[in-house]
């Protein structure tokens, strides 16, 4: 069996849980396969156990029609079932003496980024008579924590993203003073231009909103839909993009930007306000990491969240702090998040996450500040450079 069914083994003696039970049907548990290493090309049309005990061999429960769906997890004995009867006396004797298993589901859906096992599969295990506890923790152990090369991978995207800021508000200056086509759906396609030009990837295209439209936290331009950046708008660019390896990690930067000489005195303490609060999660995270103390995810959320509240700014707030990042732009590690979910979660070595508080106000205009940071070796850093302190205004930065 290889060694990360071992680890995985170990970390079950760790948590006092007797097996790890991970269970899908047509792809519903993605994390199931990246966990293990299983293929997901191929006809999945059948339900599957694989079943990982703190001490003793693995099995795997599989259809007869698809009976060889986990021969990539060689060395683990096999039960082939036909019928439903057949799947169900086979799991039940499986967990013969168990009592506590973890499975991909989170209690109440407090966690629905890991809660990947439908409520009647859950049912069904604990109708044998164990304990189904979260995996919630041990997917974040298997799943988001990175190696070296992919924390540096991170990084050299995140010091990417943000040359690509610098060179998008050049651009912007240079469009309007020469009076030459400058929209938000052409600036996003200039931005992904960039990505491309840095040797960098992106699933989904960056966000550039001005005014009232980055008031809404997921707008997103297009030819359609237009709207013209012009002397006296205020800019947000989201923009988030990886190396080309398939398991490279993304950096994530959100940076605001004016359009003229001089930022307005609303919008600067709007800035302002979300910028403390992005720095105070930071200084908790930074702290606690040093000091060798936990630090939760919804914690950090608090952190952010209680300086945008102490201002009366609490219902304008409307998203978590942050989010954990991997593969993925938003990966299945710790998020920083009281509000949205229950992520009780502890940051840990080795992870990647956003810190991006924001202020919305609806009709007006919008502000958020993104940054990333990793952990690792015991300390927790800012990925891409310093933090943005002050609105850019864009025609003295970009004469």
């Amino acid at each position: 069996m290889n060694s990360k069914i071992d680890d995985i083994a170990g970390a079950l003696r760790d948590a006092a849980i007797d097996g790890w039970l991970f269970y899908d049907f047509r792809m519903s548990d993605p994390l199931a396969y990246r966990i293990l290493g299983i293929p997901e090309k191929g006809i999945n049309s059948r339900r599957w156990f694989f079943f990982i005990p703190a001490g003793g061999e693995p099995c795997a429960i599989v259809s007869a029609v698809e009976a060889h769906r986990l021969d990539a997890l060689a060395g683990a004995r096999r039960i082939v079932y036909r019928s439903e009867r057949e799947m169900v006396a086979a799991l039940a004797d499986l967990l013969k003496g168990h009592r506590r298993i973890a499975m991909n589901y989170s209690p109440e859906c407090a966690i629905p980024y890991v809660s990947r096992v439908d409520a009647g599969t859950v049912e069904l295990v604990r109708s044998m008579g164990v304990e189904v506890v979260t995996a919630a923790d041990l997917i974040q152990r298997f799943e988001a924590v990175l190696t070296a090369a992919q924390l540096a991978g991170h990084r050299r995207a995140a010091a990417g993203l943000r040359e690509i800021v610098n060179e998008t508000f050049a651009e912007i200056s240079r469009r309007v003073r020469g009076h030459l086509p400058c929209t938000e759906f052409t600036m996003q396609n200039f931005v992904l231009g960039r990505i491309a030009a840095h040797n960098l990837h992106t699933d989904d295209a960056p966000i550039v909103a001005t005014n009232a439209n980055a008031a809404n936290p997921h707008f997103g331009p297009s030819e359609e839909k237009d709207t013209p950046i012009r002397h006296g708008d205020l800019v947000l660019i989201d923009l988030f993009a990886k190396e080309s390896d398939a398991d490279s990690i993304y950096g994530d930067l959100t940076w605001m930007g004016f359009v003229g000489d001089r930022v307005g005195d609303e919008h600067a303490r709007i800035f302002h306000l979300v910028a403390a609060a992005r720095d105070a999660a930071v200084a908790l995270i930074q702290s606690r990491v040093t000091d060798g103390r936990p630090v939760s995810g919804a914690e950090a959320d608090r952190a952010a969240r209680a300086v945008i509240e102490e201002a009366g700014f609490s219902d304008q707030f409307v998203h978590r702090t942050g989010h954990s990042i991997g593969r993925e732009v938003h990966g299945t590690g710790c998020n920083l998040d009281s509000l949205e979910t229950r992520d009780y979660r502890m940051l840990i070595e080795h992870t990647c996450f956003s810190v991006e508080p924001g202020i919305y106000l609806p009709g007006k205009f919008g502000v958020r500040s993104e940054l990333d940071m990793t952990i690792e070796d015991g300390r927790a850093e800012i990925s891409g450079g310093f933090p943005q302190h002050e609105i850019i205004p864009i025609l003295t930065r970009h004469p």
